[in-house]
């Protein structure tokens, strides 16, 4: 039977959640009645103007503060932060037209996202025209994370903001690395920009779940255009790369005479002047002045070396064509000069990832893979989500890996130049070194990494029944 002191009790109690079932069903049929995937209609400009006013609510959080710090740093962080900020804005000039516009046809859209797209591009090629820069891991952590703007044209915009703040995340943890006891306005900088993506995640996930929204009750969207001083002009292209050297030989080496036949004269001891003819006193230009005229070669007499003539072709490097491809159950990344945007996302835990002989690249590797081998590749960077049973990398130069998730093992083998970050749930992964220098592990401590070199000189002594090993201390 029941109480009526206790019925009573569970009413109040059941009334605050009814409160909220009746607020969570209310704003699921807004939902449904705005449309599906690939954007939606807003019911009308009240709502419209609060995902706008949202927006601007974010301008003003940690993406201000970003932007004040990439002043205080300067040079080329506050360059490429102004081309940056002019692609924010140009965002938030395409959110005001969604939230007074109606949805125009898919050319409309494009015409609408030109702003926008000249601004990423603007961002994006500065860092490609600053190689050299000394902030280049700045530049190249806003080259990869920027295309997060790019949510307005998806129909999952919350997990591809995170997607494209994860790809930034690795030259932010090489800033927070390379300035954590030295200046901490970069290390604010490079935690401003995680909240940026962060926020606009969050931003995205509460008003645009779908896609953008459009104001169903608005006028018709037009694209303006631009005024003169207001479109964002792309910096020049970057110089074309130097050429590497050839292997040709040197002109000194090329026009070395052959000395063997000098060597084979100088065996004959003293017969080596028998062949020599006698200069007679008509002949001597000393008691002959008449003669010294006659006596400059003309360059038409000179005789002709073959050694220029007979130079053989420097030979050429084969060059090969960058390939990624999944052969079979292996994913292969070969010959990649200068790419920073390999993403494998199509992967499974069936599959291995092969990269060879790549250079100044960056490989990303989402999802969970068997396998990942670097071979003979030099300053590569390489991303792994999840791998079930390590990460190789061999007879490599000058090599970045990251882990985002877990993995058991990682080995390195006659390679000189590693850095190896490990993730929060990898810090258990047993490294195994062999033939290796400039080894350094970089284990997580709260939001910045501790670096922890592994040794490359190990001492050995007898103690009566085997040899013990152990790395040496070098005093310094």
């Amino acid at each position: 039977f029941d109480l009526p002191g206790r019925t009573y009790y569970m009413a109040a109690e059941i009334a605050p959640l009814v409160s909220r079932l009746e607020k969570v069903a209310e704003r699921l049929e807004k939902v449904a009645n705005r449309g599906g995937g690939g954007g939606g209609q807003a019911d009308g400009g009240v709502e419209a103007m609060e995902f706008l006013s949202a927006y601007d609510e974010f301008l003003s959080g940690s993406y201000k503060k970003f932007m004040e710090l990439g002043k205080k740093i300067g040079g080329d962080v506050a360059e490429q932060g102004v081309l940056a900020n002019a692609a924010f804005q140009a965002q938030r000039a395409f959110i005001e037209l969604a939230a007074t516009c109606k949805k125009p046809n898919a050319k409309g859209e494009e015409d609408l996202l030109i702003p926008t797209v000249t601004a990423l591009k603007a961002v994006q090629d500065f860092r490609d025209g600053h190689r050299t820069s000394k902030q280049f891991n700045h530049l190249s952590a806003l080259h990869e994370g920027i295309p997060m703007l790019g949510w307005v044209k998806v129909s999952k915009p919350a997990p591809y903001v995170k997607e494209m703040g994860d790809a930034a995340q690795f030259y932010v943890n090489r800033v927070l690395k390379d300035f954590k006891d030295k200046d901490k306005t970069h290390v604010e900088w490079a935690r401003a920009f995680k909240a940026v993506a962060a926020e606009l995640q969050a931003y995205v996930k509460q008003y645009h779940a779908a896609g953008l929204f459009w104001n169903s009750e608005g006028k018709e969207a037009k694209a303006q255009p631009p005024s003169a001083g207001s479109g964002v002009a792309a910096p020049p292209p970057p110089p074309p790369p130097v050429q590497p050297p050839s292997a040709a030989p040197s002109e000194s080496e090329s026009a070395r005479p052959d000395m063997s036949g000098l060597f084979a004269q100088l065996n004959k001891g003293s017969t080596i002047t028998s062949g020599l003819k006698k200069v007679t006193k008509e002949q001597q230009t000393h008691k002959n002045p008449e003669l010294r005229s006659s006596s400059i070669v003309k360059s038409s007499d000179k005789p002709t070396g073959t050694s220029a003539s007979t130079k053989k072709p420097a030979a050429t490097a084969v060059q090969h064509k960058p390939l990624v491809e999944l052969q079979g159950k292996k994913w292969v990344v070969e010959y990649q000069v200068g790419n920073k945007g390999v993403v494998l996302s199509d992967t499974n835990m069936k599959q291995a990832v092969y990269v060879y002989k790549c250079v100044d690249s960056v490989v990303q590797i989402k999802g969970k893979v068997n396998t990942v081998t670097v071979d003979n590749c030099k300053k590569t960077a390489v991303v792994v989500d999840d791998c079930i049973c390590g990460i190789d990398i061999g007879n490599s130069q000058s090599i970045q890996a990251q882990v985002m998730g877990k993995v058991p093992l990682v080995s390195i083998d006659k390679t000189d130049g590693c850095q190896v970050y490990l993730s929060k749930d990898s810090v258990n992964a047993e490294i195994v070194s062999a033939k290796s220098s400039e080894m350094n592990i970089m284990v997580p401590q709260g939001e910045d990494f501790v670096e922890v070199p592994l040794p490359e000189q190990y001492r050995s002594k007898w103690n009566g029944k085997t040899m013990v090993t152990e790395p040496a201390e070098i005093a310094g």
